[in-house]
């Protein structure tokens, strides 16, 4: 198959890891041992995961310069007024979407900032978009016509999390999960994925929301 030969070089460089079940990574490099692959997500020689071979789909080169890094600037420009929101503009669209689909604000927020830090701009390598990180084929399934447009990401993220909590049961670490790993992963682990990224992103997203609800009203209205 030609992803056991796809290596990841050791420069900047590095693979996005497309698995059969859905979910998507990057690593800085990528070794192939017997059937079983390594995937190293970083520096040094402990920080991999490793996984049956087979259960990749396949492996593609993320070119450099990383694309958080040159895309915000050209897009920032063709439409300056999208480039940051206000913590007032914030605050009210959350409000509208968490009303919307009886999701608390403060636990979109969270999303937000687990995501993308509040940047109307941000892209990751994998692809994913504005301010809920919507990967374009999930925006196009839930009518997102433009990720960068915050309404309307915000809008398709709470949407799309909305589902998520209605198909777990409200269960928010499954919903989370699978926000970030995608349903597959969670559905086949019977829980949160082994993955590294997906436990800490969870961790992550219910720490802030904890930390916003008892900080109170008062304080959050200066932390946002």
């Amino acid at each position: 198959m030609l992803w056991v030969a796809a290596m990841c070089p050791p420069a900047q460089a590095a693979e996005h890891v497309i698995l059969k079940n859905g979910f998507e990574m990057n690593c800085s490099r990528l070794e192939v041992i017997g059937d079983r692959v390594r995937l190293y997500m970083g520096a040094g020689e402990a920080n991999y995961q490793e996984m049956a071979s087979d259960l990749i789909a396949r492996v593609e080169t993320v070119p450099d310069p990383p694309m958080v890094a040159t895309v915000p600037t050209p897009v920032a420009a063709k439409n300056e007024p999208l480039a940051a929101l206000t913590k007032v503009e914030m605050h009210q669209m959350l409000a509208h979407a968490g009303t919307e689909h009886n999701i608390d604000q403060d636990l979109l927020a969270s999303v937000v900032r687990a995501e993308s830090g509040g940047q109307v701009r941000a892209v990751s390598r994998a692809g994913a978009q504005g301010l809920m990180q919507l990967m374009p084929g999930t925006a196009n399934e839930l009518g997102v016509k433009d990720a960068f447009e915050p309404e309307e990401n915000i809008s398709g993220g709470t949407a799309y999390l909305d589902s998520l909590l209605t198909r777990y049961h409200d269960n928010l670490a499954l919903a989370l999960a699978a926000y970030n790993a995608g349903p597959a992963a969670v559905d086949r682990y019977h829980g949160v994925p082994p993955y590294r990224e997906t436990r800490a992103y969870v961790a992550r997203v219910i720490r802030e929301f904890n930390r916003r609800k008892q900080a109170g009203p008062a304080q959050i209205a200066q932390a946002k």
